[in-house]
């Protein structure tokens, strides 16, 4: 036996969940259009130093204008202007870049971390309570109470929130891709993978991590929306960007005290904030249902 006598179960294990898989997303109709406002969010960022009408640190006159706020015959302000004078469709495309931009850093990171501890807790199993145990201390520490701590020691600003986003990322996808990888380790072809001599850095990364990787990356996709949502409360707390950087918790906190005068201010980030969070959260769900054998429809 080599390791190619191992390939087939390793291939149909992966190719199970595959047939139908986009045809199926396709016509979940919710999915579907969270997908697309997501994606469309996305480009947006991307693209907001040619899209956005005007400097979003540029300040003017026109202070608090309402949303759609026409100026000598052309839309100026389609989201209307803040407290000093400042484009906020402008800085709603920066700010959603920035937003996105720590979540997905903070997801990405934490997220290679606590696959990396899940991983090696379920393959050495004498390793597996002492690392659990760590996590389990993490586990503890309230991503909040994280930020405010790393917020006194480096200062305030987005590297801490992405720090205390990582550090509260870690031992739940940690916890996750255990659970995922002690079912894979029972497998067959684990066990015969070992009994021929593979190595234990080809059977994590080409048998363990690859049979695991599409249950993490739905779990991956949630936590991606609850990173958004707890950089935005730190921000909001006014541990992240610091003025005048835009960042959409941020935004939202600084429109506060003129939330009865100009609610536009206020609001219009904070929407943007639910929409992204939702859009995610959808989007998770349906691609958990689609790998899922248990709750795929046949």
């Amino acid at each position: 036996m080599s390791d190619t006598a191992l390939a087939p179960a390793l291939q149909v294990s992966q190719r199970r969940p595959r047939p139908g898989m986009l045809r199926r997303l396709a016509r979940d109709r919710l999915a579907l259009a969270a997908g697309l406002v997501l994606l469309a969010i996305v480009l947006a960022a991307l693209l907001a130093p040619w899209i956005a009408p005007h400097d979003p640190y540029l300040t003017t006159r026109r202070r608090m204008l309402p949303p759609v706020w026409e100026a000598r015959g052309t839309w100026t302000y389609l989201l209307g202007t803040d407290s000093l004078g400042r484009c906020m469709l402008s800085r709603l495309l920066y700010g959603t870049r920035a937003t996105l931009m720590v979540g997905i850093t903070a997801t990405a990171i934490g997220g290679a971390i606590g696959m990396l501890i899940g991983f090696i807790a379920a393959f050495y199993r004498r390793l597996d309570g002492l690392l659990m145990r760590i996590n389990d201390v993490l586990l503890s520490i309230p991503a909040i109470l994280l930020g405010l701590a790393l917020a006194a020691v480096i200062g305030s600003g987005l590297p801490a929130i992405i720090a205390a986003l990582v550090v509260a990322t870690v031992p739940t996808v940690a916890r996750v891709t255990r659970g995922a990888a002690l079912v894979v380790m029972a497998q067959d072809f684990m066990e015969a993978g070992r009994s021929i001599g593979l190595p234990d850095h080809t059977l994590i990364w080409r048998y363990l991590a690859l049979n695991c990787i599409s249950s993490v990356f739905v779990y991956l996709t949630l936590r991606f929306a609850q990173s958004i949502l707890l950089g935005a409360i730190l921000s909001f707390l006014g541990l992240g960007a610091q003025p005048p950087a835009a960042e959409l918790g941020m935004m939202a906190s600084s429109g506060r005290n003129e939330l009865f005068i100009a609610p536009h201010i206020a609001t219009i980030p904070s929407l943007a904030i639910v929409v992204i969070v939702l859009c995610a959260n959808i989007l998770g769900d349906a691609l958990r249902d689609l790998l899922d054998p248990r709750l795929r429809k046949l």
